[in-house]
């Protein structure tokens, strides 16, 4: 028996942070907006006769093989003896699976991209696993599940939930926190596509960017009520909603200011999100007169970032992106599954 299943990382738009409760049931009007990327998360799943797991990672280029009786509760919950392969066997645990299985993964994203690959890879392996047992799939219950597992690992608080559904919904979503629920708004359409695809560039910066630790100084610095963190939140809020209102009225170029306008907001409130390698790149662009707008993505910090470049001619972009010692990824809006 073989599963294969794949799930989209994703690019966050704006809003970012906002999926953390109850950070989304506390401000006004809050949506976070995303992107699911031709950038896949790969699973493959074959039954063997092994007594116990065999995980293939082609991001840590490794074959990890462990006996049954090594993967008690004790030892795959509550212990880091597994290191990197933590988050795949917490997985397994939830379906009771300890022996008969090989699993070859693959994330998607560069390692400390910021794209969430990690957490696309969590849920598509959860979907295989539905199949592979014949245990029913629904997605709201993949996403409460898989972020319950990678808070727990993460240990830094809640972890946000706008990860998980670009690999299991497609498209361009707009997610929203309300009491005990998600609400999902596909916002897909072929000229939104072409509109993204034209005018955004995905670069990835060669620096891995620091996992949910800004997220965390952001969620404490929210609760411990410090204004300048309160009111920056806020006005992430507002641009995301300005935002999903200039999709829903085709006001591309509004849209397009307003996702740098969400990354110049989020840099306010946290300024070691970019790095100097990156605000050089975005310098030089803009000295050769290239309007030019600015949005890390993740917790920042380093990783991936988006360039609003306005239809400048990619062979141009390309070259000042080399020169940075950076590279830029393909950037493809997958269509809603």
């Amino acid at each position: 028996m073989q599963v294969t299943e794949s799930g989209s990382v994703r690019v966050d738009l704006v809003g970012g942070t906002l999926d953390i409760e109850p950070i989304n049931l506390i401000l006004k009007d809050v949506w976070t907006l995303n992107v699911a990327t031709g950038l896949k998360a790969q699973v493959n799943l074959i039954k063997t006769s092994f007594n116990g797991v065999e995980i293939h990672s082609s991001d840590y280029n490794k074959t990890y093989k462990y006996e049954s009786s090594e993967l008690s509760e004790e030892n795959v919950l509550y212990t880091n003896r597994f290191e990197e392969m933590t988050f795949v066997l917490q997985i397994l645990k939830l379906f009771g699976i300890n022996s008969g299985l090989k699993i070859e993964l693959k994330s998607g994203a560069p390692a400390g991209s910021g794209l969430g690959g990690s957490s696309a890879m969590g849920v598509t392996l959860y979907k295989a696993l539905c199949k592979f047992t014949d245990k029913s799939f629904e997605v709201k219950e993949a996403v409460r599940r898989v972020k319950g597992v990678e808070s727990r690992i993460l240990n830094q608080g809640v972890a946000g939930y706008q990860d998980y559904f670009p690999a299991l919904v497609g498209g361009v979503l707009a997610l929203k926190g309300i009491e005990g629920d998600i609400i999902i708004e596909q916002l897909f359409t072929p000229e939104l596509k072409k509109v993204l695809e034209e005018n955004v560039a995905l670069v990835y910066s060669g620096q891995s960017r620091a996992s949910g630790i800004n997220n965390w100084e952001v969620y404490k610095g929210f609760f411990d009520k410090r204004s300048e963190v309160v009111n920056g939140m806020a006005a992430i809020a507002k641009v995301s909603s300005d935002t999903k209102t200039a999709i829903a009225n085709k006001d591309w170029k509004r849209m397009l200011d307003l996702i740098g306008r969400e990354g110049e907001e989020r840099e306010k409130l946290f300024p070691n999100i970019t790095t100097d390698k990156i605000r050089d790149l975005a310098s030089a662009l803009r000295a050769q007169g290239h309007n030019v707008g600015l949005k890390m993505c993740g917790a920042g910090g380093g990783g991936c970032f988006i360039l609003i470049h306005y239809g400048m001619p990619l062979d141009a972009l390309d070259a000042l992106i080399l020169k940075c010692n950076m590279r830029r990824l393909e950037f493809e809006v997958e269509a809603p599954l």
